[in-house]
């Protein structure tokens, strides 16, 4: 039987710990599966963002504005699915399902961090895909080195700032009853329900905060891939309008994927939610969308295979010399 780990405190009895649930509902058997399916999961996500970072971060040929944008995401990719997915594991086979009150509140800050810059990370990709097709000639111009660095910069600062206040927020409430948290991480949704405290305006500025920070982003994207349509509409070539085309609607699935999820579940903050429809939401946003973004954005990409394909042969030569 699970049982909550307290301390008491002056005017209630303080959590010290919480109980990730994650999928334990579901058979041993069945668990057991689900164990192997996500440590698959992970290690793929893993190895292909990581041969991305490698291949653009070694071939000259990639050092372009756009490759620079695909290796931060790579790399916030790695970080994102890390923060939940080895707890998540731990979960199916451990018989300690706990989490530090501080734990918790490192992972929610981790994974919200990283969500957030997402957002703006793809929203800045998708200005530099319009810049790339609509402005061409200027487009080294307007994309400097400076310029990426000062995108990147903000991108990962707002995520910073916007997810300390909600953290703050969160971890500031009184938590004295239950510590069961029916997900597989420390959400805001499941955590609001473990107060013991009116949290409707935690709700109301969870909501807020969402139309602010995934609208405003997806905004951009959609503006930015109005005027690439336009510019695709004006292409003589039925094949130069196939590349773009291409390319855009696979960077769009996954920024609907990704933004979709998130604000379905974080705008619409109701009681009437499910965990379980919570969790599977969960999983498309903090596992499928890492594990997509190496065949959506890169393997699919001409230049990448390319690059590739001269790291793995520099290092089958490398090898052909040794022996």
């Amino acid at each position: 039987m699970i049982s909550t780990h307290v301390k008491m405190s002056e005017n209630y009895t303080r959590i010290d710990e919480f109980i990730l649930l994650g999928f334990s509902n579901v058979s041993l058997k069945f668990q057991l599966f689900l164990f192997h399916l996500f440590l698959f999961i992970y290690l793929f996500t893993l190895l292909g963002n990581i041969t991305i970072i490698s291949v653009v971060t070694l071939d000259s040929v990639l050092h372009t504005p756009m490759y620079y944008f695909l290796r931060n995401l790579s790399f916030l990719e790695i970080c994102y699915v890390t923060v939940t997915q080895p707890k998540l594991l731990q979960t199916f086979v451990a018989k300690s399902k706990a989490i530090s009150f501080s734990g918790c509140c490192a992972q929610m800050y981790c994974f919200f961090t990283l969500g957030v810059t997402e957002c703006f990370l793809l929203a800045v990709m998708a200005y530099d895909r319009y810049v790339a097709i609509c402005n061409p000639l200027r487009y080294y111009n307007v994309m400097s080195k400076a310029t990426c660095l000062r995108l990147a910069i903000i991108s990962w600062v707002s995520g910073n700032l916007i997810s300390l206040g909600q953290t703050v927020s969160i971890f500031t409430l009184p938590y004295c009853g239950s510590n069961i948290i029916n997900h597989f991480f420390c959400d805001i949704p499941p955590l609001l329900k473990l107060a013991c405290t009116d949290v409707s305006a935690n709700e109301i500025a969870v909501a807020v905060t969402g139309f602010l920070v995934l609208p405003l982003p997806f905004i951009m994207v959609l503006c930015s891939y109005g005027r690439i349509i336009t510019a695709i509409i004006r292409i003589s070539s039925n094949k130069g309008r196939k590349k773009v085309l291409s390319t855009c609607a696979s960077h769009f699935a996954s920024v609907t994927l990704f933004f979709g999820t998130g604000a379905f579940t974080y705008v619409r903050m109701k009681t009437s939610n499910t965990p379980d429809n919570d969790k599977i939401l969960s999983l498309l946003y903090s596992v499928v969308t890492p594990l997509l973004n190496p065949l959506i954005y890169s393997l699919r990409n001409k230049e990448v295979k390319a690059g590739l394909r001269k790291l793995l042969d520099g290092k089958t030569r490398g090898i052909e010399t040794q022996t």
